[in-house]
């Protein structure tokens, strides 16, 4: 009897330790390039409280802070993301390492989905760059 119980606590912590790290550990960030970049994704470009968002890039796949890091860095032109493929998790929350859709980035309001940290409103000015929209008209 001794042996069972033994076994069931044993069981019972175990189930207590797989659910505390199930629900407190967070997939690995992504990798993000850019100039003299902060925490949370701010570069040397764009570093104000809201400039929080780093975008995998159509071109290379890799996470950039801004299109200047990655004209810095790549060797190889900024390629928009087509509208067929804004199912792509392609924007990373700067707070709290969310990946988003291009879709869901793009409808954010200026915030992230997930922590509500406020996203720079003025990136729209860019979004022809990364995703294949129209530029905003002045």
């Amino acid at each position: 009897m001794a042996f069972v119980s033994s076994c069931l606590l044993f069981f019972s912590l175990c189930l207590c330790y797989s659910q505390f790290f199930v629900r407190h550990m967070h997939p690995p960030t992504p990798e993000v390039r850019g100039l003299n970049l902060d925490s949370q994704t701010r570069c040397f470009h764009y570093h104000g409280p809201a400039d929080i968002i780093a975008i995998k890039m159509k071109c290379c796949g890799i996470y950039y802070a801004c299109k200047d890091c990655h004209d810095a860095f790549a060797d190889h032109r900024l390629e928009p993301w087509p509208k067929s493929e804004w199912h792509t998790q392609a924007v990373l929350c700067g707070s709290c390492g969310s990946e988003l859709t291009i879709s869901a980035y793009l409808q954010s309001n200026s915030r992230c989905p997930r922590c509500r940290a406020a996203f720079n409103p003025c990136c729209c000015n860019h979004y022809h760059l990364y995703f294949a929209v129209p530029p905003e008209s002045p």
